[in-house]
């Protein structure tokens, strides 16, 4: 008998069904001699500090630098009371345990996500026990049968992936100890007040700081004016163009009093066509989705989207087998998968009305070893979606096009320059038009080209001069930063590459991995260190005075927490050790410690001790109390004294219509008894409106939904 560990009960569901395991038990699958078994993500997390010294459960600053001899693991807590141990994952982790104990159990398989949490997750779970069985490695980069299959027959023991491990434990190890160390003395330093703390984390801190230099430069710029002199010529075949002064390879200039000189020089003068340049350019195709690109690219393109959401929806159709696995760094595929590949664009090619036009090759700029690291690209699976939320659409329709974008033909558009001179001025007027001739890749998205003609004219063509004029024009500041190129900044350290050259970044050299930049992002958000304004972040005041005042410089320095991650990726690789690792960021965090309790006192952050008024929404239809907003719901204020009325946040019947109750629906639904709610999905993905009621169960103290659609 096999046991298989998933790392999501959904994945188990997909292995179990490849593998005809269909008996199911309470918390894993069985039949055809397999057990198949999960997690949900961490089962067991780090000690917290006071869990290993009694003293450390009150912040004091003579209790730091604090790093464990032996960092231990417990089950992990409850998220809703941390005092308490999640009795869901407590539960699992025994179920998980009896099975591995099993006496006709002879292998335990980890089939977690290929990645080093994955690793960490399922290595956390397994050798908890202590098992005296052999343990081995499935690794997947999609949860298709084939895909299940190929894997079941290709397993790695799992001693093999040691580096992959020490990779993951460092990297647990490296932010605790700097979280919980910098965290709690950065805020008995310059914190006034009590209820919040002031995150400080590796990863946390450079990227702030990219924000706040961009917000730093705009507020610092000045504006300049500039100048430049346009003018329209006539051809003897009576057509127009618009020519731009340049004079020694300069088009913009300071001083109008020149251009106007130049505008004097020229009245009623002809000009002649002393250059025309004609150029076939082609353009290239984006390459293929890593995470981050795939970021960008939604964010920068749909409204009110976030990093952080693209992740979620792309986790989601990885594990409903629909693509393959997103947190990659990679732009290009593995050249073992060129026939794999194929079908799956043979398959997504089929109802396409320019499949014609989609030849399948095996180019350098797709499948390329070099360019790979760890996983591939992400691309479909030749398994199609029969139905997918909108959001799940979005998301699945960006990957499928970019895949099916680079076996379309080439564009090529034919690029013009015209000089035209006059000769009584010094410099000339340049003309550029453009106009595409092949369409190709971007049929798929149908992006338009801007055409720009030029009229046909040859070299030494006399042209009249019909009109000029000096316009002004004013610097533009730099750009606010959005998620997009935030995380472009991220990824690549600061350095500037284009897209193809994105496999020199492929080192590890990075700001935090695809796996934990969005949720870097949101927890900037989430901490009130930056904001966001539609697409656009920015630095709050309590950002900056952090950016500011915090004097470990290195935490702020894109350098160092590159050579950190990059640390990281070659642990993985087996080119560092662990312990080597581990030495850096102790010696650093026992260095910061020291920094910080021995720097001038300053104040970045102030809590208010004053508690907020909370807002009752209305009275409870049960006990006439009064119902108000907490974490996961609205309820009565009457709870301890046995009211049973709550309208829970994620209510799961309101999920099932893609719907999240609001602060608005609970004030109109006391005060009317009913709601009306706009938006609602039904099973076939159709938006529908309909009148809702809370009542009380006939048979019990507790509520549910009713549905009317009348007025």
């Amino acid at each position: 008998m096999q046991l298989i560990l998933a790392e999501k009960p959904s994945v188990a569901k997909n292995i179990a069904d490849v593998l005809n395991s269909t008996h199911k038990r309470d918390g894993y699958f069985e039949g055809n001699n397999y057990l198949i078994t999960w997690a949900f993500g961490h089962l067991v997390q780090l000690y917290d500090a006071k869990d290993y010294d009694s003293k450390m459960s009150r912040w004091k600053l003579d209790n730091f630098p604090f790093i464990p001899e032996d960092f231990k693991y417990k089950v992990k807590s409850d998220p809703r009371n941390r005092q308490q141990t999640d009795k869901g994952a407590a539960k699992q982790l025994k179920t998980i345990h009896n099975l591995m104990k099993r006496h006709d159990v002879d292998m335990i398989i980890s089939a977690c996500d290929y990645d080093r949490e994955g690793q960490l997750i399922g290595d956390s779970i397994i050798y908890r026990a202590k098992p005296n069985k052999p343990v081995y490695r499935l690794l997947l980069n999609e949860w298709t049968r084939d895909e299940v299959i190929r894997g079941m027959e290709t397993m790695k023991p799992n001693d093999s992936m040691r580096p992959l491990q020490d990779a993951g434990v460092s990297r647990q190890w490296a932010d605790w100890v700097i979280g919980i160390n910098l965290t709690s003395v950065a805020t008995l330093k310059y914190q006034r007040g009590k209820g919040k703390a002031l995150n400080i984390g590796r990863v946390l801190l450079p990227t702030l700081k990219i924000i706040y230099d961009r917000d730093k430069e705009i507020e610092t710029f000045v504006p300049e004016d500039y100048f430049k002199l346009t003018a329209i010529f006539h051809t003897k075949d009576n057509e127009e163009y618009e020519g731009t002064y340049v004079e020694e390879k300069e088009e913009k200039f300071k001083h109008k009093e020149k251009l106007e000189n130049v505008q004097q020089q020229m009245q009623g003068k002809q000009g002649t066509i002393i250059n025309k340049q004609v150029e076939k350019k082609k353009e290239l195709a984006p390459p293929l989705f890593n995470l981050s690109n795939l970021q960008g690219y939604v964010t920068n393109k749909f409204k009110g989207w976030t990093s952080d959401k693209v992740l979620k929806i792309a986790q989601s159709l990885y594990e409903k087998k629909y693509i393959t696995y997103p947190r990659t760094s990679s732009v290009a595929l593995e050249e073992s998968l060129v026939g794999k590949t194929a079908k799956v664009l043979k398959v997504m090619a089929e109802d396409l009305p320019y499949k014609d036009e989609i030849i399948f090759r095996k180019s350098r700029r797709v499948f390329n070893n070099a360019k790979v690291e760890s996983h591939s690209a992400i691309i479909p699976t030749y398994e199609k979606p029969k139905r997918l939320s909108s959001d799940e659409q979005i998301v699945y329709t960006a990957i499928k096009n970019r895949f099916i974008m680079q076996f379309m033909p080439i564009a090529e558009y034919e690029e013009t320059k015209l000089v035209t001179k006059i000769d009584t001025v010094k410099g000339y007027f340049l003309s550029k038009g453009r106009v595409q001739l092949v369409e190709g890749w971007k049929k798929v998205e149908n992006i338009q080209s801007k055409d720009n003609l030029l009229p046909s004219v040859q070299i030494n063509d006399i042209v009249s001069l019909l009109d000029s004029k000096v316009t002004s024009h004013v610097t533009k500041p730099p750009k606010k930063h959005t998620e997009k190129t935030l995380l472009r900044v991220m990824e690549t350290c600061g350095k500037n590459y284009k897209e193809e050259e994105m496999d020199q970044i492929l080192t590890g050299f990075s700001i935090g991995t695809p796996a934990t930049r969005a949720e870097t992002i949101k927890k900037l958000k989430d901490i009130g260190y930056i904001t966001s304004k539609g697409k656009n972040l920015s630095c709050t005041g309590l950002g900056g005075r952090l950016v500011e005042t915090f004097p470990v410089n290195e935490l702020f320095d894109l350098e160092f927490t590159g050579r950190l991650e990059k640390m990281l990726a070659d642990i993985q690789k087996g080119k560092v050790k662990r312990q080597d690792f581990l030495n850096v960021i102790f010696t650093f965090t026992n260095e910061s410690v020291a920094t910080i309790k021995t720097g001038q006192d300053a104040v970045i952050n102030e809590v208010s001790s004053t508690p907020k008024p909370i807002e009752v929404l209305g009275s409870c239809p049960n006990c006439g109390g009064k119902v108000m907003e907490g974490k996961k719901g609205f309820g009565c204020s009457n709870w301890k004294n046995g009211c049973k009325f709550v309208i829970w946040k994620n209510d799961k019947y309101l999920q099932t219509m893609k719907k999240r109750v609001t602060k608005t629906m609970v004030k109109q639904l006391l005060k009317n008894k009913r709601v009306h709610v706009k938006g609602l999905t039904s099973k076939k993905g159709k938006k529908f409106n309909a009148y809702l009621q809370y009542e009380k169960n006939p048979d019990n103290a507790y509520y549910s939904w009713k549905m009317d659609f009348g007025k």
